[in-house]
């Protein structure tokens, strides 16, 4: 097994053991600045936590939606990733055009798919049809219909392209998990 994924970068780690505060005080707007520049880092690895534990903070400022759209379009698929997720928390619209891109890609991640159920665009269905199949799983399939239950204010349309998406897309993580 992999040793675990860690930044670099010792801010960061601070800031993942919980060291580092945000609240509205001096010292918390300097660390969240200090946070949005390592969304911009040389490192892809500290790009990539930098953006996820912005994400994670769900602050709806312009300061914060302008790094996540900047790192949307990041070389790193995992930064693009995390950024597109981090969106849809905070402005589902703003994720928008970069969560269609990403679906049209060469692989999606669970965290993509989350992202299309948070935006829940029915501009999404023909992005997400291309992930559905049905599914072998009665494991998978519970989860997909209690997610379902879950998700009432969709479109059913969009209900349900979402719905087979994931399905599909735990399928593949079985397969690849038992290889």
């Amino acid at each position: 097994m992999p040793d675990r994924y860690f930044p670099p970068s010792e801010f960061l780690q601070a800031v993942i053991v919980d060291d580092v505060c945000f609240g509205g005080h001096v010292f918390g707007e300097a660390n969240l600045q200090r946070l949005i520049a390592a969304t911009r880092h040389t490192d892809a690895a500290n790009r990539d936590w930098a953006v996820m534990l912005l994400s994670q903070l769900k602050l709806d400022r312009p300061d914060v939606r302008a790094a996540l759209s900047e790192a949307a379009e990041d070389d790193a698929s995992e930064v693009r990733v995390e950024a597109i997720h981090g969106l849809a928390l905070i402005d589902p619209r703003a994720a928008l055009p970069f969560l269609s891109k990403a679906l049209r890609g060469e692989t999606v991640s669970m965290p993509l798919l989350e992202a299309a159920e948070l935006v829940a665009d029915p501009m999404l269905i023909c992005d997400l049809e291309a992930f559905a199949e049905e599914s072998d799983d009665a494991f998978l399939d519970t989860l997909v219909a209690n997610r379902d239950r879950r998700m009432p204010r969709l479109d059913s349309e969009v209900r349900f392209a979402l719905s087979k998406s994931i399905r599909s897309f735990g399928q593949f993580l079985s397969v690849l998990m038992f290889k």
